[in-house]
This record gives C-alpha cells, structure tokens and sequence, in this order.
C-alpha cells in the first residue's frame, strides 16, 4: 500500500544554512506520527515545506501518490493536508461557532456572483456549512462554548478550537505544531483525547512537540529530526532508548529557522 505522505530527500536551504536535510519520511493512513527533536532541528521547517509555506530546495513531497512539490498553500490544503499552528490564529472577538464556520469559507462551491444574490443554492450551501460546524464542535468536546468568544475560553480550549478550524477544512492528513504547549496536565489529557478521536475518524495525523511523555503515549512511530536530518525513526519504546536520540537532546537551545 501506497503511504499517504511520502518525502524523499527533502531539503531546504535558508542561506548556507540545510534547516531540512535530504529528509526520507513515510506516513502511513490512520497513523499518528510524531516528528520530534531538539530546538533548531527543522521540524517547523518541514510542516511548512509539506503544507507550501515554504519552497523546496530539492527533493520531493507526494500526497496520496500525487507529486506536490511546489504547489501553494491553498493548492495544498485543498488536497486534504490541514494544519493546526502552534500559535492558534483564531479570531478572539468571534464565537467558537463563528471561528470554525469561518474555516469552511474555502470549501464553498458556489460562485461568487450567486453568494451576492444570495441564492437559494447558496443558502443550502450555507445551512450545510453550519451543520458541520455543529458536528466538529460537538465531535470536539466544545458544545457548552459554541456561543463563547474565542478571548473567553481557557487556555487548552483555545488549542482544540484551533484544532476544530483545521478540521474544518475536511483534512485526509492533520499536522499538529506543539499542540500541547502551555497546557497543564489536565488539558494535556484532554488534547490526547481529542487527537485519539480525530485518528479513529479515519484522519491521519503528523504532530510536532516536545511534550516527550504525550509523544511516546499517544503516537504509533516517531521520527526524530537533528540538525536538518532524520536521525532515526521507530516505535516510541524503540526510540527511547535509542543513544543518537538521546545524545541529541542534551543541551541543543538553537532557534529553529
């Protein structure tokens, strides 16, 4: 079976600099793969080389068999590939509701000539829309906030909102940048929750985070990154005792570019 994401010696230069070095990495369907290493490893680097944030230097991406090196963005995320950022990029003034309905602007399919005349199709269009963001809000544990503003909720409830947007655009394969930062302990379990959720509803998700002891509980493989290369990759047990993992979190505080 094909995987679902496939890179091959993918690499990114910022100056002299590889920040992604010759990177080979599998994501297989319904997995949870967790992308980890120490700070300056290029791990940010890759989410936005896969997603189209970022030009690739040389190598390539394939989703679902299809070459994707070089598309934009949007192009990418219209594939199927959602991301959640670590810095949730929500409207605080805004409901929860009204957060991930503004998430689905992207899927509308009627022109824009028919949206100005607000025609019954897009009214369907519409009503579809908000019934969907029903489903992910309730599917994602917020129902109590749907009418909150975004500035109101805790601190965890922001990240699963943010979780919720990235959902909204209907992804095949969900990365996940430190979805856990800041989160006290309880939060952490509820995200865990909330990420075992989305890969049982036949989601594929890529995480980013150094919340070690969430990793190794919650992720199917990991793949350690160390100065731009893939160092190793395994099941979580395989990796924790690996020594070149282990050698390469003592002391790295570099800035990732």
């Amino acid at each position: 079976m094909k995987p679902l994401l496939e890179t091959r010696k993918l690499t990114r230069f910022f100056g002299g600099l590889a920040a992604v070095n010759e990177v080979d990495l599998q994501v297989a369907e319904s997995e949870i793969l967790g992308l980890i290493g120490p700070n300056g490893a290029g791990k940010s680097t890759f989410f936005n080389l896969v997603s189209g944030f970022h030009p690739v230097t040389r190598g390539t991406i394939a989703f679902q068999g299809r070459d994707i090196t070089g598309m934009k963005a949007h192009e990418v995320a219209n594939l199927g590939i959602g991301r959640a950022f670590q810095a949730a990029t929500l409207f605080m003034q805004l409901s929860v509701f009204d957060n991930v309905f503004n998430g689905f602007h992207r899927h509308y399919r009627e022109p824009v000539w028919k949206a100005f005349l607000h025609s019954a199709s897009v009214r369907r269009e519409e009503q579809r829309a908000r019934q969907k963001v029903k489903e992910i809000i309730d599917f994602m544990g917020l129902t109590d906030y749907a009418d909150r503003k975004a500035q109101n909720l805790p601190h965890g409830h922001q990240k699963i909102l943010g979780v919720c947007i990235a959902m909204a655009t209907q992804p095949k394969l969900l990365l996940l940048d430190e979805p856990f930062t800041g989160m006290h302990p309880e939060e952490t379990a509820v995200m865990m929750k909330v990420v075992g959720k989305i890969r049982d509803s036949g989601v594929t998700v890529v995480i980013v985070e150094h919340n070690m002891d969430a990793v190794m509980r919650l992720c199917d493989r990991i793949a350690v990154l160390n100065q731009g290369r893939k160092i190793a990759e395994g099941p979580p047990g395989e990796i924790a005792r690996n020594p070149e993992v282990i050698e390469a979190y003592l002391g790295s505080d570099e800035e990732e570019p």
